[in-house]
């Protein structure tokens, strides 16, 4: 747990890096942009593939009876909230091929073993780490606030980095080019209430509710004598 802290510390720290190197680099602000963008989908997708293979490696897949394959196919279906999920058997090597094809394009598959037990969360069989609160709000209206949460591997910045390149990479997918032909404003309440919830949980994040809450102000009670 502690390399993929560190793993997620260092692709962030090259983001930054990179925004501020590239326009320095290139008097064109517009192959500055499609650089970093370019670096950072292939970061993403590069960690999206190692979530799969763990994924996929902590299934269970005791024989390849329908009502097997059928929960191997729908947990990876809540687990890639919008992707389309394919499964092929191979009763002949017993194994379960199984394809996951991504809003944005991107495709992973790989393979299941029959007889498989399923592991624990990760490689040290430690529990996965806890989601602590990560409160969002606007810059412009701060008393309206999105009951977020985060690993509590990742700091507030990590958190916030994340959060905003998932809105990028959610808006450039083609659900989101749908719902902007279809005229949906490209706005973060927008995002965080379509976003799937798979899409936030691989990068550390969750949503416990897709609207906002007003910030409350406590007023004490006067003191009884």
């Amino acid at each position: 747990m502690k390399e993929k802290k560190e793993k997620k510390k260092v692709e962030a720290q090259l983001l930054s890096l990179l925004k501020r190197v590239l326009p320095t680099a290139t008097p064109d602000p517009k192959l500055a942009g499609r650089i970093y963008e370019a670096v950072a989908q292939e970061l993403q997708r590069a960690s999206r593939a190692t979530s799969f293979e763990k994924f996929c490696d902590r299934l269970a897949l005791p024989d390849l009876q329908p009502q097997s394959i059928e929960s191997v196919e729908r947990a990876l279906a809540e687990s890639f909230d919008g992707a389309d999920v394919t499964v092929k058997p191979n009763r002949k090597e017993a194994t379960l091929a199984v394809e996951v094809a991504l809003p944005d394009g991107s495709q992973f598959s790989g393979q299941i073993k029959v007889g498989k037990a399923a592991k624990d969360e990760n490689e040290e069989g430690e529990p996965l780490p806890k989601f602590v609160p990560f409160p969002a709000a606007m810059p412009g209206d701060k008393e309206l606030v999105w009951m977020l949460a985060r690993r509590e591997t990742l700091s507030p910045e990590e958190a916030g980095i994340a959060l905003s390149r998932l809105e990028e990479d959610f808006w450039a997918s083609k659900t989101g080019q749908k719902l902007l032909r279809d005229r949906v404003e490209r706005s973060f309440p927008e995002f965080i209430a379509r976003a799937p919830a798979g899409m936030l949980t691989e990068a550390g994040l969750k949503r416990h509710y897709k609207t906002p809450e007003p910030v409350k102000v406590l007023r004490r009670s006067p003191s009884r004598k």
